[in-house]
């Protein structure tokens, strides 16, 4: 009785496209029934490994563990010898960026009303940022948005996955300065306004939280 076989791939850590690189070439050397367990640690890798699911026509699941770590679970019904590494590099990558979109958070806080409920809305709304399949190029901080970019901000590790992934965070300096964050930027860089004023003049689409 043929016993299927389970591979596991850590890919944490590894830019894209070499998750998808070595899980092709994992693929090449599997039978039908057996699985491939791939961990990565970040949302994009995520949806290019799923990609490459659909593309193969096999069967994948994905679950969250923690913010840094996801398993994917690829299922092979089918050998995928034929398939190249080299077809993987160019196809796989999903873009992860919106050409000149700019996101402007004034606050640390969504919305007007309760504070409380404004803080758990701006987080979930930066942790919604990190899920989407394009992300916007230029995320802007100010006045109390700096709280975000700071060290004990609950968005902190949200943020610097987006810049992992090539977002750029800046946070305008006056404001740092001004709350006495200077120290504390956990995220990006420090801004002026000369800075925040030309990168919504040239965005084309600016979004106000």
């Amino acid at each position: 009785m043929e016993v299927n076989m389970k591979r596991i791939i850590d890919a944490r850590g590894k830019a894209c496209p070499m998750p998808v690189v070595e899980t092709k070439k994992v693929l090449a050397i599997l039978n039908e029934g057996d699985t491939i367990e791939v961990t990565v640690d970040n949302s994009i890798a995520v949806q290019n490994l799923s990609k490459l699911a659909k593309q193969k026509k096999l069967p994948v699941s994905s679950k969250k563990i923690n913010d840094n770590n996801y398993l994917v679970t690829l299922t092979v019904i089918g050998t995928s010898k034929n398939e190249t590494v080299e077809a993987a590099e160019k196809t796989a990558c999903i873009p992860n960026r919106l050409d000149e979109t700019v996101i402007v958070i004034s606050s640390d806080k969504m919305g007007e009303g309760d504070k409380k409920l404004g803080h758990i809305l701006m987080k979930g709304f930066i942790y919604a940022l990190t899920e989407q399949d394009q992300l916007p190029e230029t995320i802007l901080l100010y006045n109390s948005g700096a709280y975000l970019s700071v060290e004990g901000s609950d968005s902190l590790a949200d943020l610097k996955l987006l810049e992992s992934q090539g977002v750029e965070i800046l946070t305008c300096g006056t404001c740092l300065n001004h709350y006495g964050l200077t120290e504390k930027l956990g995220v990006g860089s420090a801004t002026n306004m000369y800075v925040i004023v030309e990168k919504q003049l040239r965005a084309t689409k600016v979004v106000i939280v």
